[in-house]
């Protein structure tokens, strides 16, 4: 456990420099980032390098006895690049060019743009790669930022074609699977096809959902290459790139896989603003973000790292972003920090070192204001940094893995196919994966996040929001993990091809759920359906929104019906241990639900509402009060306690031996 932050020395004068390395120091950061936003001054001019202020910069922080986070800085492709081969500039679904003036202005196909990348990664970790205070390096920044992983360009289609080619193979096999017969919609060549955009009305379905397969493997393809250069000239240190919150544009786990550490960018507050939430839970959380939202993106992201992910940015105060920028009430800043390494971070680094005062991000707070003086979010930060030291002097294996019994599948492909049919207009995959997280969360469950072709092994509850298309052997790898298994609606209902399964829905998994989905519908907003739950349940139900599957089995099947909408089709239904819900239920049904199911997995649980959250770390229990109120852990011992006591304040921390 350590704490970082990202620095800019070419934004300050070089008298700064070693003041702000001393200072970083004695804050108790221990790795400084640089250089995702420099290319302009490490190639003032084409083919022309100035690394004297980077080497300067460099062997400033080294000396203070900081290792830096080096990073390629190909986010930022700066203007003569630009003027000298404009088709690098992405193309909108206007046919419009993106233009130079901001940043991540490429497109992931651009031929001219893989080959200027090369040459400046490559320049870079030349330079850089065994430089003694150069500990580990980054990947562009942020891939996919301001929806930039879709590109519209005459090079993304040229390489469309050939991904559909090695997918396909023949045109007769690709006509076949995507079902072009309708609409007069059949392909004599793989050079006939286009970019699924500016059609009349609704394109291909299957069109689509290939092309953001292949826009996803770009990315892939992109960062594997910057990966590939690192390895080389820099052997030995881990190599990261920062993914962003609750972003699904790419599949990160193919990413992820040529990457030593996954680390994401946590904003909590710009995030409530932005995301789906409601204006009284927006008003609720406003200062202090959901209580669920950074921890999801800690488990997602900890699910693909190898080593311990790292928080790359954490949020220090007020944003520029987001429609509205609260600051973090007092004490947020360091119960984000901690409820990071509670999930299995191994650095919470800061973004950034100094407010800048300058250019589009001059509203953002850093540690520092624009004055030099530090803010508070520089003050939790030295705190958390004093924290730590507290806490590794009481116990050795603070760093111990995270040992969950409960897993979430969580699938970028299942969003792009509810974005091309969504059925509802507000039939949201992160939502509803995002609900049935908190919903474990508030019953005091640790969960790993993982993908779908994950091993459930030593797993007591499986839990898979809405997973349209599923492997042929996904029932079969669920029945043998031993576990419970809770499966969302419009699970099997889609092939890898977009179709609906020839026997209906949930396809492959009928093995296990004896069901047929016979018809589905969607609710507005404003519509709700009553479900009651069976008459020995100490419950008597709640509600359902969004949609449903209507059931039907045969008689002869051993189908337990758990729950009914109020017309008596089945809402909930039991087969063994899988457990199929037939919509997306109100948040106290689903909480209820899910402690049923997890008391049968043998899973303890515990009440905790919507404001404390736990977490067990090796022998240490993590308590977090997102609430306004004294949380009192009555049941733990004095002694027990590193970090707080048994009244955990408002925006408290609480860290306590359980064993």
């Amino acid at each position: 456990m350590r704490v970082g932050v990202c620095y800019y020395p070419e934004h300050w004068p070089e008298s700064m420099w070693e003041d702000d390395a001393r200072r970083m120091k004695a804050l108790g950061i221990e790795q400084v980032r640089i250089a995702e936003f420099a290319w302009s001054r490490m190639e003032p001019t084409p083919g022309e390098y100035d690394w004297g202020w980077l080497d300067r910069a460099v062997d400033v922080l080294g000396a203070a006895g900081l290792k830096v986070v080096m990073c390629t800085p190909t986010a930022t492709p700066p203007k003569w690049l630009i003027d000298r081969h404009p088709d690098i500039l992405p193309v909108g679904a206007d046919g419009r060019p993106r233009a130079f003036g901001s940043r991540r202005h490429y497109d992931f196909s651009s031929p001219a743009y893989f080959e200027a990348s090369r040459r400046i990664c490559t320049a870079v970790a030349e330079r850089y790669g065994k430089h003694p205070a150069v500990a580990y390096w980054q990947t562009d920044n942020e891939f996919g930022c301001h929806h930039t992983v879709v590109s519209y360009s005459a090079a993304a289609v040229a390489r469309f074609r050939e991904w559909l080619k090695a997918r396909y193979r023949t045109i007769e096999a690709l006509n076949d699977a995507w079902g072009t017969v309708f609409w007069s919609m059949e392909y004599r060549g793989f050079d006939e096809i286009d970019a699924p955009v500016g059609t009349v009305t609704e394109a291909h379905p299957s069109h689509r959902l290939d092309y953001r397969r292949f826009a996803s493997d770009e990315v892939a393809r992109y960062n594997r290459m910057q990966v590939e250069i690192i390895r080389a000239h820099s052997p030995g240190r881990p190599v990261a790139h920062n993914f962003m919150q609750l972003f699904t544009e790419f599949d990160h786990y193919k990413v992820a896989a040529d990457l030593d550490v996954a680390t994401w960018d946590s904003y909590p507050l710009g995030a409530l603003e932005e995301q789906w939430f409601a204006p009284d839970i927006k008003a609720r959380w406003l200062r202090s973000g959901h209580p669920d939202f950074a921890s999801f993106n800690h488990d997602v992201y900890r699910g693909m790292s190898k080593l311990p992910f790292w928080v790359m940015e954490q949020q220090p105060g007020p944003v520029n972003w987001a429609q509205w920028n609260p600051a973090p009430l007092p004490g947020m800043v360091r119960l984000w920090s901690w409820e990071a390494f509670a999930h299995g971070a191994g650095c919470v680094s800061y973004f950034r070192w100094r407010q800048a005062p300058f250019a589009q991000e001059q509203m953002h707070a850093g540690l520092n204001t624009p004055d030099n003086r530090l803010d508070v979010g520089g003050s939790e930060a030295s705190q958390v940094a004093a924290d730590i030291r507290t806490v590794f002097a009481a116990n050795a294996d603070a760093n111990a893995a995270i040992r969950s019994k409960v897993a979430l599948v969580y699938d970028y492909e299942a969003k792009w196919l509810f974005e091309i049919h969504p059925q509802g207009a507000d039939f949201h995959y992160p939502r509803f994966a995002f609900e049935y997280y908190s919903a474990l969360r508030a019953l005091g469950l640790d969960v790993d996040v993982v993908p779908v072709d994950a091993s459930f092994d030593g797993y007591s509850l499986v839990v898979v929001p809405p997973l349209p298309v599923v492997p042929d052997d996904f029932a079969a790898w669920l029945a043998r993990s031993g576990a419970q298994v809770v499966l969302g609606p419009r699970t099997g209902s889609k092939t890898r091809d977009l179709r609906i399964p020839a026997n209906l829905p949930p396809g492959a998994l009928t093995s296990v759920l004896p069901l047929r989905v016979w018809r589905v519908e969607s609710m507005r907003p404003n519509v709700t359906e009553a479900v009651v739950l069976e008459q020995n349940d100490a419950a008597t139900g709640g509600f359902a929104r969004h949609w449903r599957d209507f059931i039907e089995s045969d008689a002869s099947t051993s189908l337990d019906v758990r729950a009914r909408f109020a017309d008596g089709h089945p809402a909930y239904v039991r087969s063994g241990a899988f457990h199929y819900f037939a919509s997306l239920f109100d948040d106290a049904l689903t909480v209820h639900l899910f402690a049923q199911i997890a008391r049968a997995a043998g899973l303890e649980t515990q009440a905790l509402g919507d404001s404390v959250r736990i977490s067990r770390r090796g022998a240490l229990t993590y308590v977090f009060n997102y609430g306004d109120q004294v949380h009192l852990l009555d049941h733990v011992a004095d002694d027990a306690f590193v970090i707080g006591s048994r009244e955990v304040a408002p925006q408290g921390v609480a860290i306590y031996r359980s064993q």
